[in-house]
C-alpha cells in the first residue's frame, strides 16, 4: 500500500508539471532548500497535542475525519491566503489527505503537510522567477487594466497562463505604488527585484520545524482561533520578550502574506503616545534617525523586521505605513518615533475632566481612561499593601474627580484588550453594592460564579461606559456586568466578543523524554465566560445601549470576523439585584444622540471620513492606469479637505488652504466628547428627578432564569 500511494503520489505531481508547463527550476536560489522530513520529535509532539485537544479543549472535540477537513483548509490558506500561488489541479491533489489529516497527527506520520508544502514552495520558486523575468521590461502604465488586490474569495486559478497574467498585473500594482510615490522606474525595479528574492528566499529557508508549527496551527485553529502551538524556538523567544523591557516603538506585529502587520498598539508605548499608529496597518518601509535610508521590508523576515525597530531608547526611528484603510499604493505616509520602553505610568489609568455648558452653566464630566486591567502580583502576593492596580488607581482616581466637584462620569475602554479577571470583577465592585460578578464554565461542565470582593460601592452617580471593537475579554467582563445590573449606560461599538479562557501548557513538563531542542508550548481553550444573565460574552461581545459611528471594520475586526471562532450560548442564570430598569432613560439618551448627529460637526465630519473609508472597503481591486491613479488619490484627498472645511465653516473657523495643511491638524477625540455629552443628559434627567441609576439605593430584585442551552 504504501508504495502505491507514493507511485500515485508521483504521477499526479507528474501530470500537475505537465498541466503549468513548467520546470521545477531555482535557478536564482543561493542555496538549496532544506529537506522536509518527519521526525521524531514531530511525532512525540504531534501525539501530544492531540490528547491534549481530546481531553482539554472546551469544545472536547474529537481529532477525526470531519476535523481533518478543516485543518486541511487551513494549512491550505496559511500557505496561500490570497491564491498566487498554488493552481486548480494542485488544490484538487491536495484534497486526497482531506480525511487522514487527523490520522497523520495521531500515528505521528507528517508527510502529507510535508508533500503540500514542497507544492508550495516549488510554485513559490516558479512564479517569483517569472516575475523576475518580467521586470526586465517596463510596463505600459497607461493602458487602463485593473488589478484584483483581494483574491481570498475568488476561485482557484484554473492554469498557468491565467496565473502568469495574474502576477504580470501583481508586479505592475507594485510598481506603479512606487512610481506614484516619485520613484523612478529604476528605482522601482530595484526595489521590486530585492523584495521578491527576499520573499523567495524566505520560503526556501522553511525547514521541517517551520513547516510543523505551520501545520500545527492549522490544527489548533481548527479549534478555535485562540488556541495555538509555538515551537521550541519560538517559545523561548516569546518567554525571553516577556521577562525583558522591550525597547522600540510599542506594537505588536505579524507576518501576513508578504507584509508586516500591526497586531495592536501596547499602551504605553511611542506608538500608543503618538496615537496614529493603528491595528492592521502594514509597515512597508523603515528608516534610522532623522536621514537614515528608508529600507523596504514588504517581504521581510518578521524577525528582522522587528531586529531593525527595536534599538536604544531615546533613538529615532521612521516607520512607513500603509494604513489599514488605504487601498495598495494610497495614503501612505511616514510615523516618526523616538524609541523608548513602555512607560508603566502610560499604562495605568489617568482621568481628566471635561466641562460643558447647559444653559449657560458649566456640567463637570469626570473621565478615566482604563488602557488595561493590570495588577502587580508580585507585590502583592509580597504582602505590599499598596500594590499597583487598575481597581485601586480607579478608585483614587474617583475620589479625586469628586473632589473637583464632577456630576457624571465616562469610563473609557477603548481599546482595552483586557488583562487580570481578578481586576475586572474588582472594579466593577466599585459601581455595585455587591454580587454576582461573571461565570466560568470549564471543559467538564463546570461553573463557578465570581463574586463582586468588595462590600459597598465608591460611585453611585450618572456613569457611561464608552467602548469599541477592540474592546475585548475582561473589559466586555466588565462592560457586561454594568449592563445588566442596570449600573450604567454603555455607548460606542458593539466589543470584540472574546469570551473564552486559554490554558498554556509546557510540553516538555508532560514527557518522560524531552529530546532537543524541547517541544515548545501550548495554548489551548479550556473554558468561556457567561454574564450574569447566562448569556456568553463569546462571538457576540457587548452590544452598546447606544451605538456610536466608528471607522472600525466588524466585519475585518473582532470574534465574529474569525474563522473557527466558538459560537454564542447560554447557561442558566444566577440571582443579582439590579438597579432600576434603563429602558425608559436609554430611549431618551438615543433620541438626544441622534440629534447630535445631525447637528454636530465633528460629528459630521467623522460620518463623512466614515463613508469614504467604507467606500474604498468596498472596492478589492485598483487601476494600472497611473494618471487614473494619481487623479484618484488627488481626488481623496480633495475630498478629505472639502469635508474638514466644511467642519471649520459650521464652527466659524478659518479655512485650510491646501491638502497638505491636513497633516497639521491636531486629532480630535470625537467619540469621547459625545460619551460626556450622554453623561451631561443623565445629569440633566437627574436634575429634573427623573431616577435613572438607583441613586437612593433602593434596587429591584430580579430572580432570573433563563434556560439553560
Amino acid at each position: 500500500m504504501i508504495v502505491n500511494r507514493h507511485k500515485t503520489k508521483t504521477i499526479i505531481i507528474g501530470l500537475i508539471l505537465g498541466i503549468t508547463g513548467i520546470a521545477a527550476s531555482a535557478a536564482t536560489l543561493d542555496d538549496a532548500p532544506p529537506i522536509l522530513q518527519t521526525g521524531p520529535r514531530h511525532q512525540q509532539v504531534a501525539n501530544l497535542v492531540t490528547r491534549f485537544v481530546e481531553q482539554q479543549h472546551y469544545s472536547r472535540r474529537s481529532v477525526d475525519d470531519q476535523l481533518s477537513q478543516i485543518i486541511l483548509g487551513n494549512y491550505i490558506e496559511a500557505l496561500d491566503s490570497n491564491k498566487h500561488y498554488f493552481l486548480q489541479p494542485d488544490i484538487d491533489y491536495f484534497y486526497r489527505y482531506e480525511q487522514t489529516m487527523d490520522d497523520a497527527l495521531k500515528n505521528g506520520n507528517l508527510d502529507p503537510a510535508f508533500d503540500i508544502f514542497r507544492l508550495y514552495r516549488l510554485r513559490a520558486q516558479q512564479h517569483i522567477n517569472y516575475a523576475l523575468q518580467v521586470l526586465d521590461h517596463e510596463p505600459d502604465f497607461t493602458l487602463d487594466e485593473e488589478y484584483q488586490f483581494d483574491r481570498e474569495d475568488l476561485d482557484w486559478v484554473a492554469d498557468e497562463e491565467t496565473m502568469r497574467g495574474i502576477w504580470k498585473r501583481r508586479i505592475k500594482n507594485d510598481a506603479l505604488n512606487l512610481i506614484v510615490a516619485d520613484k523612478s522606474w529604476d528605482e522601482a525595479q530595484e526595489i521590486l527585484r530585492k523584495r521578491y528574492k527576499r520573499v523567495l528566499k524566505r520560503i526556501n529557508k522553511l525547514d521541517s520545524d517551520d513547516v510543523f508549527e505551520t501545520f500545527m496551527n492549522s490544527f489548533a485553529h481548527a479549534l478555535d482561533p485562540h488556541s495555538s502551538y509555538l515551537s521550541p524556538r519560538l517559545s523561548e523567544e516569546y518567554r525571553i520578550q516577556m521577562s525583558l523591557s522591550y525597547q522600540g516603538i510599542g506594537a505588536s506585529l505579524l507576518l501576513d502574506e508578504d507584509f508586516v502587520k500591526v497586531m495592536n498598539v501596547i499602551p504605553g508605548g511611542p506608538a500608543a503616545i503618538d496615537g496614529r499608529l493603528e491595528a492592521e496597518d502594514r509597515i512597508i518601509g523603515v528608516g534610522q534617525d532623522s536621514e537614515g535610508e528608508m529600507v523596504d521590508v514588504v517581504g521581510w523576515e518578521l524577525d528582522d523586521v522587528v531586529q531593525m525597530i527595536r534599538g536604544p531608547s531615546g533613538t529615532e526611528i521612521r516607520l512607513q505605513i500603509l494604513p489599514a484603510n488605504e487601498l495598495p499604493g494610497a495614503g501612505e505616509y511616514v510615523l516618526k518615533l523616538v524609541r523608548d520602553q513602555i512607560k508603566l505610568e502610560e499604562q495605568a489609568a489617568k482621568s481628566d475632566l471635561l466641562t460643558l455648558e447647559e444653559n449657560g452653566e458649566e456640567v463637570r464630566i469626570g473621565v478615566i481612561t482604563v488602557p488595561s486591567f493590570y495588577q502587580d502580583f508580585d507585590a502583592r502576593n509580597r504582602g505590599e499593601k499598596d500594590y499597583i492596580s487598575t481597581t485601586r488607581d480607579v478608585s483614587r482616581l474617583i475620589g479625586e474627580l469628586q473632589e473637583e466637584n464632577i456630576t457624571g462620569l465616562v469610563l473609557d475602554l477603548r481599546g482595552n484588550g483586557g488583562g487580570h479577571l481578578s481586576e475586572a470583577t474588582a472594579l466593577t465592585g466599585l459601581f455595585i453594592d455587591h454580587g454576582p460578578v461573571v461565570q466560568y464554565r470549564n471543559s467538564s461542565g463546570h461553573i463557578e460564579v465570581l463574586d463582586d470582593p468588595s462590600p459597598a460601592s465608591v460611585y453611585d452617580g450618572p456613569l457611561v461606559i464608552l467602548v469599541d471593537r477592540f474592546s475585548a475579554s475582561a473589559s466586555e467582563i466588565f462592560a457586561a456586568a454594568l449592563q445588566d445590573y442596570q449600573r450604567g449606560v454603555i455607548i460606542g461599538q458593539q466589543t470584540f466578543g472574546k469570551g473564552t479562557v486559554q490554558n498554556l501548557y509546557l510540553l516538555d513538563q508532560y514527557s518522560r523524554r524531552v529530546p532537543e531542542p524541547g517541544l515548545g508550548q501550548l495554548t489551548l481553550t479550556v473554558g468561556k465566560y457567561y454574564r450574569v444573565t447566562g448569556n456568553s460574552t463569546q462571538n457576540r461581545g457587548v452590544l452598546p445601549d447606544i451605538d456610536l459611528p466608528s471607522a472600525v471594520d466588524k466585519t475585518a475586526i473582532g470574534e465574529s470576523s474569525r474563522k473557527g471562532a466558538l459560537p454564542w450560548d447560554q447557561i442558566r442564570s444566577t440571582q443579582f439585584d439590579a438597579s432600576d430598569p434603563l429602558k425608559t432613560t436609554i430611549s431618551y439618551l438615543a433620541t438626544n444622540q441622534g440629534a447630535r448627529l445631525t447637528d454636530d460637526p465633528d460629528i459630521r465630519l467623522l460620518l463623512g471620513d466614515i463613508e469614504a473609508i467604507d467606500e474604498i472597503r468596498s472596492r478589492n481591486s485598483v487601476s494600472l492606469n497611473i494618471e487614473t491613479r494619481r487623479t484618484e488619490r488627488d481626488a481623496r484627498r480633495q475630498q478629505q479637505l472639502e469635508r474638514v472645511n466644511s467642519r471649520r465653516t459650521r464652527l466659524g473657523e478659518e479655512l485650510l488652504e491646501s491638502v497638505e495643511d491636513l497633516e497639521d491638524m491636531e486629532p480630535i477625540d470625537v467619540l469621547l466628547m459625545q460619551a460626556a455629552e450622554v453623561a451631561k443628559d443623565l445629569v440633566d434627567m437627574k436634575a429634573g428627578n427623573i431616577s435613572l441609576l438607583s441613586q437612593t439605593g433602593q434596587s429591584t430584585k430580579k430572580q432570573n432564569s433563563a434556560a439553560e442551552m
